[in-house]
């Protein structure tokens, strides 16, 4: 890699807001707040929406009748239309 054109890189730690949960990672983001894990000093990162909370991750996602939608919609106003 070149020198002096990527970003600094950090040791970081994602916290989920509702749950707590942790992810370590590293990233160029960083913040005030530092805490220790592991004897590495990590930047700490609160996320209101991680894999831990989002519905897609965690199997409650609601499905939508989208063609159900469309079809009355243009239902409505196909008379309009005419």
């Amino acid at each position: 890699m070149k020198k002096g054109i990527h970003p600094d890189y950090h040791p970081v730690v994602f916290v989920d807001s509702a749950t707590s949960d942790e992810i370590l990672t590293r990233s160029t983001i960083i913040s005030d707040e530092k805490r220790e894990i592991e004897g590495v000093t990590h930047y700490v990162v609160y996320c209101d929406i991680t894999s831990f909370t989002h519905p897609f991750y965690t199997g409650k996602q609601k499905l939508v009748d989208t063609a159900g939608r469309i079809e009355k919609f243009q239902k409505k106003y196909k008379k309009t239309a005419q």
